[in-house]
């Protein structure tokens, strides 16, 4: 996620970064421009239209509609950020679960415990970067398994398989363990059960959002809609603004499919977009956190 200052108008003006959609668009803009220059030239030089008063009334469409497109767009672009937003939330949840589940650990195992406090400092960070891996479709990460003491644990994990799932059953079964061996009582098992389940929660959550994008139909008819928008645009304009149609219909088409781009870009939280959930970042945090902890 890019980080920036909210408050310094003159860098967002005049600054393009990568994830701006102008350098998207631009070869779109210089396209529209040719083609509403054409339009404009046919209109005004060769049809020599501008005597018709039926062509004029075009605009009026342009009116009507843009109502539409407006409200298509707004509904569009919040629910892109509901989507992102929730993403934010639930790893902000993973954040908070992660560290409650330690300092419960810290409270419960004794400090000579070693082994059991080594082994859950590396777990519990295991399981966000497992999320965060399985999320972006890459192949889970193994630096932190990377351990001589408990790879007889890690070594039962199955890359081919749900990884973020496998991670919280070792969980599970180690706190299960705990448990047979007396070293935590009924009670103890109770309090740090809802953490355990919070993990998978969580999973669940961050896969629906991941796996149900915006419907198709919904999607491919905004972008017919802006198509079909900005293309008839030269043929009503051109009277009232004669040449100068050409970059008011370039602008026009900047400003709409960049609303579209960006409801595209944020729609998927977990995509690795410059403007999504840092949760790489996140991982790191939890990974430090939980080792000042325990």
């Amino acid at each position: 996620m890019i980080s920036y200052n909210p408050k310094d108008w003159f860098t967002f003006i005049f600054k393009f970064h990568k994830a701006d959609t102008f350098r998207q668009l631009f070869l779109l803009m210089i396209a529209i421009c040719i083609y509403s220059g054409v339009i404009a030239y046919l209109e005004l030089e060769y049809w020599n239209l501008s005597e018709k008063s039926y062509v004029r009334n075009i605009p009026v469409m342009h009116s009507l509609l843009g109502f539409a497109i407006s409200m298509l767009l707004v509904f569009r672009t919040n629910t892109a950020y509901d989507r992102w937003w929730e993403g934010r939330k639930l790893w902000g949840s993973l954040v908070n679960t992660s560290r409650n589940f330690a300092m419960k650990l810290q409270v419960i195992l004794p400090e000579e415990d070693k082994m059991q406090r080594s082994f859950f400092r590396k777990i519990i960070p295991a399981y966000a970067y497992a999320l965060h891996n399985h999320l972006h479709k890459e192949k889970t990460r193994v630096e932190l398994f990377d351990d001589q003491e408990h790879k007889h644990v890690f070594d039962k994990i199955d890359h081919s398989k749900h990884i973020p799932n496998q991670t919280a059953l070792l969980m599970y079964q180690h706190i299960q363990q705990l448990y047979k061996q007396n070293k935590l009582t009924g009670e103890q098992l109770l309090f740090l059960n809802a953490e355990l389940q919070s993990f998978t929660d969580i999973c669940g959550a961050c896969e629906r959002i991941k796996n149900t994008p915006i419907p198709f139909s919904y999607s491919v008819f905004i972008k017919k809609f802006i198509f079909f928008y900005i293309m008839t645009l030269p043929f009503g304009y051109v009277f009232q603004l004669g040449y100068y149609v050409i970059p008011v219909v370039a602008f026009i088409f900047y400003v709409l499919a960049s609303l579209e781009l960006i409801a595209e870009e944020i729609e998927d939280p977990f995509g690795g977009d410059q403007n999504d959930v840092p949760t790489q970042t996140l991982a790191h945090n939890i990974h430090r956190h939980v080792a000042e902890i325990l």
